[in-house]
């Protein structure tokens, strides 16, 4: 564990202008805080900021950020106050040391909402300001590297494929390179070690046949640039095993398949002598091809820069050569902390970060994706969307780049350069052909998107778009579209209920019951009419207590020596138990003339089924809840739902012939529904009114001699 000195003399070292006390004061803070609490391996719990706060020094980040990692758990583990912490390091530090707190205060259903809140939590808290997250990186690179204390395997898998599924790709994402690879390591060594151990057996018996092959490429390649007069320095590695392992998942190959498991790296003085180098290799190796790329001329959403090649290289080896500026190379290995400027100003350094407006629009972009999801967990599947996959680089008609995943199409490209763009989006032109929205982009395609006015999301959209973005928007519109027509139907379905019972509908009466239905709003209870929630019934019932709820009568009565009562008259049904309650079962539809059976449901009385019900199924290992019932003939008729499915020819005037058949056999359609439509036919389902069997099967065989329909059937379901 760090001590106090060595943690300010290493702060100090690059900042000569950081504030020595405050720095001493969150040590003893820190330590004092925690005191006797223990980690998993025994250590004083202290010794876990000190080493975070470590880590964040080998990036010289500023006095606030060390800071801050000294804190940051201290709110949450122990009995520090904001405002404790705010008299003693200020408000900044406080912002900073919450944007990085668990939060374990949020009490959610699932360890799945927990870890999508938390990380949502983190992105707000990150968008104020980039170096919460730093901490919060070097927080869980230390956690992954001790992750081996914890004794639990499954809490230590589960841990390990957060940190491959968020934290990874978020150190990426802001060009922190080194701390992506060591996390992805660690992670791999937890979720699959047998397959980490494989590859670094497989690494060591090329070291042993092979002693010294790096070293020797490293030195033929010198030969073959310093001999043109340039200054470099190149170094060579083999790659992480979680790195080879990705490639053989991806490429669906074996490590013997694999050519190029070693990088080497050529840094230089300038961008020309990038270019230099590059016509150097090409010209005394052989390129191997489509495996060249510029991420110069197009750099990546990170800030990424490089030219990248494969050859057949030096002893004929199939290498990989990574060619940058040395402040390149800074950039791409420490990301953002390389931003992070020290300005020397009259023998003093100020710090602060140098705003990159392509670096952090990937930011931007989740902030949207946030503000578009309905739940955390949508939230968290369309940010994995986002971060996770490959890229490909197509520009705009302006020359601008854009990033966007593999398998994109003109809608992602839409969304991507603003949300109006895209949900105005009516046709987009690829390299100036016009071409269908779902075409997939490939690099370096010129796109040009065509809008307009009168256009929204198309629902069908979210079938091929691949970025998070683009699909949480549509997603949205489809949500608030679909409670528009709810309340539109909602408030249809409640005046006619209300002009049923003899009363005027009024927002009013209804806002007065909505601490019976635990609503917020009148639109949402009309809402929750629409979706079928619940009955017009009920809220003229709730609104009138006096009225009867006949609906509600009608589908549940209370049973009385063996047979129901709707008001005065009779259900057709005997051998029911006294007392309990019955309703006809939605999956069969069961009339009078059927066979049937009842099902004791908990919480619903009895529940009556057709004897071939497929729902029966389910039941079949409980006989003690099979009641037999059949029907009683002796009552006042009465009306119920008999279901059909029709296929009809796609003509004018069918439907308006298929409603006279219906109404001129005494049957009241009750709800219409269209399953599926082609260029000829279009199929339906058709709720009818009737009194028993014997009227279905006459509204059948009149439908079946009606020219227009084709097919029709009683239907299930």
């Amino acid at each position: 564990m760090m001590r106090q000195y060595e943690l300010v003399e290493r702060v100090k070292a690059y900042d000569p202008d950081a504030c020595e006390t405050t720095l001493n004061r969150a040590y003893v803070y820190a330590t004092q805080k925690h005191g006797s609490q223990k980690r998993a391996s025994g250590d004083p719990y202290f010794s876990h900021p000190i080493e975070v706060a470590g880590i964040l020094t080998h990036y010289k980040l500023d006095c606030d950020t060390i800071i801050t990692a000294l804190l940051h758990d201290t709110i949450e583990d122990t009995d520090a106050t904001p405002e404790e912490i705010t008299k003693l390091f200020g408000t900044n530090i406080l912002k900073m040391v919450d944007g990085v707190t668990k939060l374990t205060q949020i009490e959610l259903k699932s360890a799945d909402s927990k870890q999508a809140e938390n990380f949502r939590k983190l992105l707000l808290a990150m968008s104020e300001d980039i170096r919460v997250l730093l901490v919060k990186l070097a927080d869980r690179l230390h956690n992954m590297r001790t992750l081996h204390y914890i004794d639990k395997p499954e809490k230590r898998v589960r841990i390990a494929a957060e940190t491959l599924e968020i934290y990874a790709p978020l150190a990426e994402r802001i060009g922190m390179h080194d701390i992506k690879e060591e996390l992805e390591d660690l992670a791999f060594q937890h979720i699959n070690p047998e397959g980490r151990d494989s590859i670094l057996a497989r690494l060591e018996f090329l070291r042993e046949k092979d002693d010294n092959v790096v070293n020797r490429i490293v030195s033929e390649l010198k030969d073959v640039i310093v001999r043109q007069g340039l200054k470099v320095d190149i170094y060579g590695r083999e790659k992480r095993p979680y790195s080879i392992w990705q490639k053989m998942q991806r490429k669906n190959i074996t490590f013997g398949e694999l050519s190029d498991i070693m990088a080497f790296r050529v840094l230089v003085e300038d961008m020309p002598q990038c270019y230099e180098v590059l016509g150097y290799l090409h010209a005394n190796y052989k390129v191997v091809p489509g495996r060249f790329k510029d991420y110069i001329s197009t750099p990546k959403p990170n800030g990424y820069r490089s030219i990248h090649t494969t050859v057949l290289g030096p002893e004929n080896h199939r290498i990989e050569v990574q060619i940058r500026t040395r402040e390149m190379h800074e950039v791409n290995d420490n990301g953002v902390a390389a931003h992070w400027a020290y300005k020397q100003e009259g023998g003093s350094q100020k710090a602060g970060p140098q705003k990159e407006g392509v670096q952090y629009r990937w930011l931007r972009d989740l902030l949207d994706i946030l503000e578009h999801a309905s739940e955390p967990e949508e939230f968290l599947e369309h940010t994995k969307l986002a971060m996770f996959q490959d890229q490909v680089f197509c520009f705009s008609p302006k020359g601008e780049v854009i990033a966007l995943p593999a398998r994109a199409t003109p809608v992602d490209f839409a969304y991507m350069i603003h949300t109006h763009i895209g949900d105005t989006c009516v046709g987009a032109k690829v390299n100036g052909a016009m071409v269908p929205l779902r075409t997939v982009l490939n690099n370096g395609d010129q796109v040009e998107i065509v809008t307009s006015k009168a256009q929204t999301p198309n629902p069908t959209w979210e079938r091929f778009v691949v970025t998070g973005k683009a699909r949480a928007r549509i997603r949205r519109f489809i949500r608030q579209q679909q409670e528009d027509q709810y309340k539109d139907l909602g408030k249809a379905i409640l005046q006619k209920a209300f002009r049923q019972e003899g009363y005027d509908y009024s927002d009013k009466a209804i806002d007065g019951v909505l601490k019976i239905f635990k609503l917020p709003t009148v639109e949402s209870l009309l809402s929750s009419v629409g979706a079928g929630h619940h009955t017009g019934r009920e809220v003229v019932h709730a609104v009138f207590p006096g009225s009867k709820d006949t609906e509600t009568a009608r589908k549940i009565i209370p049973l009385e020596k063996g047979r129901t009562r709707k008001h005065e008259h009779a259900i057709p049904l005997k051998g029911l138990i006294p007392g309990m309650a019955v309703h006809y079962a939605g999956c069969c539809h069961p009339l009078p003339g059927d066979r049937i059976v009842g099902i004791v449901t908990t919480g619903k009385g009895v529940t009556i089924h057709t004897i071939d019900c497929d729902t029966l199924e389910t039941f079949t290992e409980q006989p003690e809840r099979w009641l037999d019932v059949g029907w009683d003939n002796d009552g006042d008729p009465e009306h119920f739902i008999g279901r059909l499915g029709l296929t009809v020819g796609h003509e004018q005037g069918a439907l308006s012939s298929i409603t006279s058949v219906i109404a001129k056999n005494h049957g009241n359609i009750t709800n219409l529904r269209f399953t599926n439509r082609t260029t000829d036919f279009f199929e339906m389902l058709i709720d009818v009114d009737v009194v028993d069997v014997k009227h279905l099967t006459n509204i059948i065989a009149a439908l079946r001699a009606t020219p227009v329909v084709n097919t029709v059937e009683r239907a299930r379901g």
